[in-house]
């Protein structure tokens, strides 16, 4: 995590601006404010190592309409694509055309120098395209383990989805992982062919900060994420019903919205359980990060998982996290020293881990210490910024 260097060393000669164009799927709109926010945030702080980003945020033509927020700004552009995975794989010609008038008259007015886009299906793609025509060096960034959008499926369709990725990531400047999980991945698939970066996401140390819970709080197990199976959410209800009778006023509350919310509200009644678990929906990220300075851990024993943003936001606010092994996150936690690791589906031990940490305010504190100063020592916002700086600079060498 060395930092050491000067950015405008590499994007710029005399310190000129780089103008990058960001493409991607993930972003802030007046729909939902908290959607690709890992994005908008590590934009605004490229701003402050000279370097200037125009965004055109993406959705497909059978999804619902967004529009830009002002904390966020934006260009929507939606574009044709057949409904499902099936058509992911020719998405990105269709973004192509819906882009490339846009982005020749945008180059016209204001030298485009590198466009990063995020996700290989249909940004990557669209990018590829337009680097050809418009002469314009591309990255892409890989944010799940999911690299070559099989979505973990067999069938010709998949067959479609993993070529068009392969063909990305062979002729981007540079692919950037989110964990060395992800390059893992990569490399394996490519066989090394591929120009590839680690660049861990960074959060924000003064939004979350570390405080006091508020007077009463008492012991609270926190989950933030999309109520998806796969993130593990039925594990951490199932321990709370088995801690229930040692830990009577052990409450849970779940920020995220999500398909399997039905199914999680009908296992926490059926565990006895339904008092002692709150499902709040989606949250800003103000109402997040107090939360999380509320809250006793962090438990999301994600099985899927690239790297994993709220536990680094978790581990800002300096409280224990418990993570699953095999996952991004494992490059970050040591544990038991700065945070907890469980293996995937690991039920007993997650339930041992909690008991461990709630019989234990003293080795929580120290460990959301450490967790905190992992943060400050290499994973915050400026830290990705910098490195994010340097990868352009290095692609347009």
């Amino acid at each position: 995590m060395d930092d050491a260097w000067s950015p405008t060393q590499s994007v710029g000669a005399l310190g000129q601006t780089l103008h990058v164009l960001t493409l991607t799927p993930f972003f802030p709109s007046a729909e939902d404010e908290v959607r690709g926010c890992f994005i908008a945030e590590s934009l605004a702080e490229l701003r402050r190592h000279n370097v200037a980003c125009t965004v055109i945020a993406v959705s497909p033509i059978h999804h619902p309409g967004k529009g830009p927020i002002a904390s966020a700004p934006a260009d929507w552009v939606r574009y044709p694509q057949l409904p499902g995975n099936l058509g992911l794989s020719s998405a990105g010609r269709f973004l192509f055309q819906r882009l490339l008038g846009r982005v020749r008259r945008l180059h016209r007015e204001r030298r485009i120098d590198i466009i990063h886009a995020h996700a290989a299906l249909p940004c990557g793609n669209a990018a590829m395209l337009l680097s050809r025509d418009v002469n314009i060096p591309f990255v892409v960034t890989v944010h799940g383990l999911d690299v070559f959008n099989t979505c973990f499926l067999d069938g010709r369709p998949a067959e479609w989805r993993r070529k068009v990725s392969m063909d990305v990531y062979r002729e981007a400047r540079t692919v950037i992982c989110v964990s060395a999980k992800v390059e893992q991945i990569l490399r394996a698939g490519l066989h090394d062919q591929v120009r590839c970066k680690v660049v861990y996401n960074g959060t924000d140390p003064q939004l979350f900060s570390p405080g006091a819970p508020a007077a009463g709080e008492g012991e609270e197990i926190l989950i933030v994420g999309n109520l998806l199976r796969g993130k593990g959410h039925e594990l951490v209800l199932r321990a709370i019903g088995i801690l229930k009778s040692s830990h009577p006023q052990l409450r849970c509350r779940i920020i995220g919205e999500g398909p399997d919310e039905a199914s999680f509200l009908a296992l926490a009644q059926s565990l006895g359980i339904a008092a002692q678990v709150q499902f709040v929906g989606r949250q800003s990220r103000m109402e997040v990060a107090k939360a999380m300075r509320n809250c006793s851990i962090l438990a999301v024993p994600s099985r899927y998982e690239g790297l994993g943003c709220v536990y680094l936001e978790a581990m800002s606010c300096g409280k224990p996290v418990i993570a699953c092994q095999g996952q991004g996150i494992e490059e970050i936690i040591d544990h038991g020293k700065n945070g907890w690791l469980i293996p995937v589906d690991g039920q007993e031990e997650l339930v041992q881990g909690l008991c461990t940490l709630l019989d234990s305010p003293e080795l929580c504190a120290r460990i959301g210490r450490a967790a905190r100063e992992a943060i400050l020592n290499g994973l915050t916002l400026s830290h990705q910024a910098q490195k994010l700086a340097r990868v352009y600079g290095e692609a347009i060498a």
